[in-house]
C-alpha cells in the first residue's frame, strides 16, 4: 500500500506490492491523503492544503489523476462536498505545474507507484510556493489582545473622529495655502509626539507615491481612514511600513534600530535610546534565526500576537463577573433611602474621625454656652454691652480650649509614643493628627473674629456711647469713662490683641498650601513669603502669641479674681509638653550625631543618604525622620520617610529636590562626591562610599523616629502599598521588611525542625522525653500577601530603588509580594508609539531576565494604573478578607484610592482600609 500524508509538514512514503497489484479502489483517508482509485489509469486523491482559503468550509480537495506509461495529468480538482475547483486560480496553476512536472523524465518513472510518490513530492513543493506566507495562530485570547494593539489613535489622540481632524485642517491650512505641512501632521490628529508623527507621515505618503510635504484635505482623509481603521492587519502594516523605510518590504537591523530609537524618543526613554543598536540586535536575533538579514511582516505578526498569560482561573474569572455586577453604580430615587444609606456608609468609614469630632464640637459648644450664660446673668454689664459680651466671651472661652488643643496634634513624640505603646490607635485617628491642627487652626480663625468684632464693632461704642448712669455700675472695672475710641484700643488688651490676630494672621497665611507649596509667584523681594522656609519661621511667632495670650488673659477689664483668670490653666499643661518636646528632639539629636556611610544622586534630582545607625535607635517602617544639616540652616528640619529596614544596620533616606532647602543639600552633597568614571554608567550623577569620619561630608543630625500609619501595615495579612513618585519611600521599606520577616520566619522554622530532629535522635538513645524546643519571641507579624504598584513619570526614577527590587526579586521565593512598575512617560500599551518597546521588554525579560524599561527583575507597565481593576483583582484573590490600603504622594490620588476603597468595602465581602502618610 501506498500512502502521502503530511504530520506538521512531513510527508512520509509508503509501499506495498498488494497496493500496486490491488483491486480497482483502495480507499485512504487522512491529512493530504485519499482515497486512490486504480481504473484505467486513473488514481484519486484527497489532500488538505496548507495555506488554502478555509472560508468555504472544506479542508479537503480531491485531485483526479491519469496514469500513463510515461505521464500524469490531472483529470479533476473537487472540494469532498462535491464543489468543481477548476476555476480555483491557485488550484489551476498547481494542477498545471503537476503536469508540468510529472511529464519531464518519464524514462525515470517505471510504475504508478513511483508516479504517486513524485506527485506528493511535487504537490509539498509547489504548494508551498503558492500558499501565503505562514501567519501565527491567533487564538482568540491572542486576537483580543492583538486588537488592543497598535494603535494609531487613540481616546486622548484624536478620539473626537475626523470632525475634529477636518476642523483643526481647516485652521492650520488657512495660513498653508490651504494644505497641511508635515510638521503640523502630529497636531492635526492630536499626535504630541511630533518626531513619531513625522515617521507615520512618511510612512503613509511613501504608500501612496507621495514626495511632497504637505498634503491636501483629501489626501488628510485617507490617511486618516488608515490609522484610524480598526482591523488589526490593517493597523500592522502600516507599522510595518513605518519601520520598512526603503519600502521593499524587509526590516534589516539598522530599520529596527531606527524606529527602536524613534520609540524611545517619544516614550521619553533614554537609557533604551542610548541602547538602540543592542536592543535591534536582540529582536533580529528573536524574529531571523536563519541570520538573513532581515525580517517579514509575517514574524512582527508573531510577537505582536502573542496574548498575556491566562493566569484567572474559573471560578475566579467568575467571580469577578460577579463583582462587576455588583460594583455597577447604582442610583435610588428615594431620597430618604439614599440619605439613609449615605450616612451609614459615612459613619462606616470615618466613625473615628465622627467621634472625635463630635467631642470637640460639643466641648466648644458647651463653653460658648457656659459663657454665655454667666455674662447674661450679670445685669450690670449686660445691661450696657448687651448680648455683644456675650458673643464675646463665650468666643473666648472656645479660644482658650483651641489654642491650647492645637498644640497637641504636633507633639510627634507623645503621639508616636501613644501609637506604639497603648491601644488608643483602635479608636483615635492619630494618622488625622495634621489635619485635625488644621481644624482646629479653623476654629480659631472663627473665634478671634467672633471676639474680635463684638468687641472692636459692638463692646467699645457702647461703652462710648452710654449713659453716665448706665456707666455707673460698670465703672469699678473701666475706671472714668473714656471720651475716645482709642482709650479701649492703647490698653494692654487691645494692645496685645491686635497684635495677636496680625501674627496669626500672617502665619496662617503663609500655611496655606497656596503659599507653603510655593504656589503663589510673586515677586521680588516678596517671593521670599513662598515656600517652606517661609512657613517655617513664620509659625514660630506663635512663641510671641502665646506670651501675649497669657498676659492679654491676665489684664481683663471684667474679671478680677486670680482663680478667675483661666487663660494659663487651659494653656499649661500642652505649653509645658510642648516644650519637653522640643528639648527632647534637640537634645536627643546632638547627643549622638549620626555619620554619613554613602551618598548617591539619581536622577530626577534624588539624593539618598545612608547614615549610621545611633545607639538605641529602634523603628517600624513606614515610619519618618526629621533632617538638619547646619551647613544649609542650622534651625531648619524636614521630615523624610525611613527608606531602610528595621533589620538593616544603617539608616536610610532618599529626598528629591523640591524646594530651597533640598535644593541646597543636594548642592552641597553633590561637591563632596566623585562624578562617575569613564564607561561608568551615568545612572549615577554622583556616588561615593566613605568612611564614617571623612570630614568632607558636612554634618547631619536626624530627630526621630516618628509614628506613621504606614507602619501599621504589619495588622493586616493583605496589604496594597502605592507610591507615586517619591511617595514609593516608605513602601520600599515596607517590602524590604516583609522580604526579611519572612526570611527570618523561615529560618526560624528551619531551626526548629533541626531541634526537633536532634531531640527526636536523643529520645531514640535515651528513652527520655526532653522538652519541646522554645521558639524565639517574634513581633506580631500578620502579612502574608502584599501588593505593590510604584507610578513615575520618569525612567530614571527606577534607579533609585534598583537594587532593593533586584533584592525582593531573589528573596520572595514564595512570591509573597507582587511588584508592579508603571512609567507613565510611556505610552499605554497597545499604543503603536510603544508596540516596540513592549515586544522588546517581552524578549529582553524572557531572554535576561531584566526589564528594559527600569533595569530592574520586576517588569514595568506602561500609563497609569487602571484602579478599580487593581481594588477588583485584590477582592477577587482575597475574598473575606481586610486589606489595608496604604498611600503616599500626590493629594490628587487620594480620593479616588479613597472612594474606591470605600466601594469595594460597600459592596464586597473584601474590606479596605484606607491610609494616607501625611507630613
Amino acid at each position: 500500500m501506498q500512502k502521502m500524508s503530511s504530520d506538521d509538514g512531513i510527508y512520509h512514503h509508503h509501499h506495498s506490492d498488494k497496493e500496486v497489484l490491488g483491486t480497482d479502489k483502495v480507499p485512504h483517508i487522512g491529512p493530504l491523503s485519499g482515497s486512490l482509485n486504480k481504473r484505467a489509469g486513473r488514481k484519486g486523491s484527497r489532500f488538505n492544503l496548507p495555506g488554502s482559503s478555509s472560508s468555504k468550509g472544506d479542508d479537503y480537495v480531491e485531485i483526479t489523476l491519469d496514469v500513463g506509461d510515461d505521464s500524469v495529468a490531472v483529470h479533476s480538482l473537487k472540494a469532498t462536498n462535491g464543489d468543481d475547483l477548476q476555476d480555483d486560480h491557485e488550484l489551476t496553476l498547481l494542477a498545471k505545474g503537476l503536469e508540468k512536472k510529472s511529464s519531464v523524465g518519464s524514462s525515470m518513472v517505471r510504475n504508478a507507484s513511483a508516479k504517486i510518490k513524485q506527485v506528493g513530492q511535487e504537490l509539498k513543493r509547489l504548494t508551498s510556493l503558492s500558499k501565503k506566507p505562514s501567519r501565527f495562530d491567533r487564538t482568540k485570547s491572542a486576537v483580543a489582545h492583538a486588537l488592543k494593539g497598535l494603535k494609531f489613535i487613540s481616546k486622548t489622540d484624536g478620539g473626537h473622529g475626523w470632525i475634529a481632524v477636518e476642523k483643526l485642517f481647516d485652521e492650520i491650512s488657512a495660513s498653508n495655502n490651504g494644505v497641511l505641512p508635515r510638521s503640523r501632521f502630529g497636531e492635526c490628529i492630536g499626535m504630541e509626539s511630533k518626531e513619531f508623527a513625522g515617521q507615520l507621515f512618511d510612512a503613509l505618503a511613501r504608500k501612496r507615491n507621495l514626495q511632497f510635504d504637505s498634503i491636501d484635505k483629501a489626501h488628510l482623509k485617507e490617511f486618516w481612514d488608515q490609522i484610524s481603521n480598526q482591523s488589526f492587519d490593517a493597523r500592522l502594516q502600516t507599522f510595518f511600513d513605518m519601520v520598512d523605510k526603503d519600502a521593499d518590504g524587509r526590516i534589516t537591523e539598522e530599520e529596527v534600530k531606527e524606529i527602536i530609537s524613534l520609540s524611545a524618543t517619544a516614550n521619553k526613554l533614554s537609557n533604551i535610546q542610548k541602547q538602540a543598536e543592542e536592543y535591534a540586535a536582540l529582536i533580529m536575533e528573536e524574529l531571523d534565526p536563519d541570520n538573513l538579514g532581515f525580517i517579514m511582516i509575517h514574524n512582527l505578526e508573531m510577537l505582536l500576537l502573542q496574548g498575556p498569560d491566562q493566569s484567572v482561573r474559573g471560578e475566579s474569572r467568575n467571580l469577578s463577573q460577579m463583582l462587576s455586577q455588583k460594583l455597577k453604580p447604582t442610583y435610588d430615587y428615594n431620597l430618604v433611602r439614599r440619605f439613609y444609606r449615605d450616612t451609614v456608609y459615612f459613619l462606616l468609614d470615618n466613625w473615628q474621625r465622627v467621634w472625635v469630632m463630635a467631642l470637640w464640637i460639643g466641648a466648644m459648644c458647651g463653653l460658648f454656652s457656659y459663657k454665655y450664660i454667666e455674662y447674661r446673668q450679670r445685669e450690670d454689664v449686660f445691661e450696657v454691652m448687651g448680648h455683644c459680651v456675650c458673643f464675646a466671651k463665650g468666643a473666648a472661652e472656645t479660644l482658650k480650649l483651641n489654642m491650647a488643643l492645637i498644640l497637641l496634634p504636633v507633639c510627634r513624640n507623645t503621639i508616636t509614643w501613644l501609637r506604639n505603646k497603648t491601644k488608643l490607635g483602635a479608636v483615635v485617628p492619630f494618622d488625622d493628627n495634621l489635619n485635625f491642627h488644621k481644624v482646629i487652626a479653623v476654629g480659631i480663625s472663627i473665634g478671634v473674629g467672633i471676639h474680635g468684632i463684638s468687641h472692636l464693632a459692638c463692646d467699645f461704642p457702647r461703652l462710648l456711647h452710654a449713659t453716665p448712669d448706665e456707666y455707673e455700675p460698670i465703672e469699678k472695672y473701666f475706671g472714668e469713662q473714656a471720651k475716645s475710641y482709642w482709650h479701649f484700643v492703647k490698653h494692654i488688651e487691645g494692645v496685645t490683641g491686635i497684635i495677636m490676630v496680625v501674627l496669626m494672621a500672617f502665619a496662617f497665611t503663609l500655611a496655606t498650601p497656596m503659599f507653603r507649596r510655593g504656589r503663589m509667584k510673586l515677586p521680588k523681594p516678596l517671593n521670599k513669603l513662598t515656600g517652606f522656609n517661609a512657613f517655617w519661621y513664620s509659625h514660630h511667632l506663635f512663641v510671641i502669641v502665646y506670651t501675649l495670650l497669657i498676659v492679654h488673659g491676665i489684664k481683663l477689664f471684667l474679671t478680677k479674681k486670680w482663680y478667675k483668670k483661666t487663660t494659663w490653666m487651659y494653656l499649661a499643661i500642652p505649653v509645658f509638653l510642648y516644650i519637653c518636646e522640643r528639648l527632647t528632639r534637640l537634645l536627643r539629636s546632638s547627643i549622638e550625631a549620626v555619620t554619613i556611610q554613602k551618598v548617591a544622586v539619581y536622577p530626577g534630582n534624588v539624593l539618598a543618604l545612608h547614615m549610621s545607625r545611633p545607639r538605641g535607635f529602634r523603628y517600624k517602617s513606614g515610619q519618618y525622620i526629621f533632617v538638619n544639616c547646619d551647613v544649609v540652616s542650622p534651625f531648619e528640619w524636614h521630615p523624610f520617610s525611613i527608606t531602610s529596614a528595621p533589620g538593616d544596620d544603617y539608616v536610610s533616606v532618599h529626598i528629591r529636590t523640591l524646594g530651597d532647602w533640598t535644593g541646597q543639600l543636594r548642592t552641597v552633597f553633590s561637591k563632596v562626591c566623585k562624578q562617575p568614571t569613564n564607561g561608568k554608567s551615568g545612572l549615577l550623577r554622583a556616588d561615593c562610599l566613605q568612611g564614617n569620619n571623612n570630614p568632607e561630608f558636612p554634618r547631619v543630625l536626624i530627630d526621630g523616629p516618628y509614628g506613621a500609619p504606614a507602619q501599621d501595615y504589619k495588622k493586616y495579612e493583605v496589604v496594597l502599598l502605592v507610591g507615586l513618585g517619591i511617595g514609593a519611600t516608605p513602601m520600599i521599606s515596607i517590602v524590604k521588611d516583609i522580604v526579611h520577616n519572612i526570611r527570618s520566619m523561615a529560618e526560624d522554622e528551619d531551626e526548629e525542625l533541626s531541634s526537633a530532629l536532634e531531640n527526636g535522635v536523643a529520645i531514640n538513645y535515651k528513652t527520655s522525653s526532653p522538652s519541646p524546643p522554645n521558639p524565639k519571641t517574634r513581633e506580631n507579624f500578620k502579612t502574608k500577601r502584599a501588593y505593590f504598584y510604584w507610578v513615575t513619570r520618569e525612567q530614571g526614577s527606577f534607579d533609585w530603588f534598583k537594587g532593593i527590587m533586584n533584592e525582593v526579586a531573589e528573596m520572595d521565593h514564595d512570591h509573597v509580594i507582587e511588584l508592579h512598575n508603571y512609567c507613565t512617560s510611556v505610552y499605554e500599551e497597545g499604543d503603536a508609539r510603544s508596540a516596540l518597546i513592549t515586544m522588546l521588554q517581552s524578549l529582553n525579560h524572557a531572554k535576561n531576565g531584566v526589564d528594559v524599561v527600569s533595569g530592574t527583575r520586576v517588569k514595568s507597565h506602561f500609563a497609569k494604573p487602571n484602579w478599580r481593576s487593581v481594588y477588583k483583582h485584590i477582592a477577587v484573590n482575597h475574598n473575606n478578607a481586610r486589606v489595608g490600603v496604604f498611600y503616599c504622594g500626590a493629594p490628587a490620588l487620594t480620593k479616588v484610592l479613597s472612594q474606591l476603597a470605600s466601594d469595594f468595602s460597600h459592596k464586597t465581602s473584601t474590606k479596605f482600609d484606607f491610609h494616607k502618610e501625611n507630613f
